[in-house]
C-alpha cells in the first residue's frame, strides 16, 4: 500500500500532462502507458538497478498499437515514432553492447520512441536525459568514486517527462491540434 500512496498519484499526474502535451487522441496511448509505469519502473531501477521485461516489453505492443490506431485515424503513417523508436532501439543496443548501458534500457528506449508523436519530443527525451543522467553521475562519481554504478532508467524517464512540459509549455496538444507533427 505504500508504494501505490505516491505512484498513483504521480502516475495520474503524469497522464494529465500527456494529455495536455499530446492531446485525447491515439497518438498519446504510448504515452499514457508510461505515465503509468513510470513510477514503478524508476522505483525499481533505483532498488535493483533492472528494468523489469514484465513493464518494458508490454509498452512496445502497446506503443505500436497506438501508433497503428493513430496511422488509421489519420490516414498517415506515422513515421516520427517509427523511426524515433528503432534509432533510439539501435543506438542503445551499441551502447549496451559496448558496456554503457543495461539491456533493460534497450528495451525501455523504443517504448519512449513510440511514445513520441513529435520531432522534438523524440529528440529532446533521450537528450534530456544524457543532460540529467550526466549532471547527477558527475555528483555520485564525486562522493563515491569511480566504481560507482548510476541506474540509467529514471533518466530516461525523466528525459521523456521534461520533453512533455517543454512541448506542453510550447505548444499545448501540438500532435492533436493538426496531425502535421506525423510526417506521413
Amino acid at each position: 500500500m505504500g508504494r501505490i500512496a505516491w505512484q498513483l498519484p504521480l502516475a495520474i499526474v503524469l497522464a494529465a500532462l500527456v494529455v495536455i502535451a499530446i492531446g485525447p487522441i491515439a497518438a498519446a496511448i504510448p504515452a499514457l502507458y508510461l505515465a503509468a509505469v513510470t513510477p514503478e519502473l524508476a522505483s525499481v531501477d533505483l532498488r535493483e538497478r533492472r528494468l523489469p521485461d514484465r513493464m518494458t516489453l508490454p509498452g512496445i505492443a502497446v506503443g505500436v498499437a497506438g501508433v497503428a490506431i493513430q496511422g488509421i485515424a489519420t490516414h498517415r503513417v506515422p513515421w516520427v515514432p517509427l523511426i524515433a523508436a528503432v534509432a533510439l532501439g539501435v543506438l542503445f543496443l551499441v551502447l549496451a553492447l559496448a558496456g554503457g548501458m543495461g539491456l533493460g534500457d534497450v528495451k525501455l528506449v523504443p517504448v519512449i520512441g513510440l511514445a513520441s508523436p513529435t520531432l522534438a519530443i523524440a529528440v529532446l527525451a533521450p537528450l534530456a536525459a544524457f543532460v540529467l543522467g550526466g549532471v547527477v553521475s558527475v555528483v555520485v562519481l564525486a562522493r563515491r568514486g569511480r566504481g560507482a554504478r548510476i541506474p540509467f532508467g529514471p533518466f530516461l524517464l525523466a528525459g521523456y517527462v521534461v520533453a512533455l512540459l517543454l512541448s506542453a509549455a510550447v505548444q499545448p496538444n501540438a500532435v492533436a491540434v493538426g496531425s502535421a507533427a506525423w510526417i506521413g
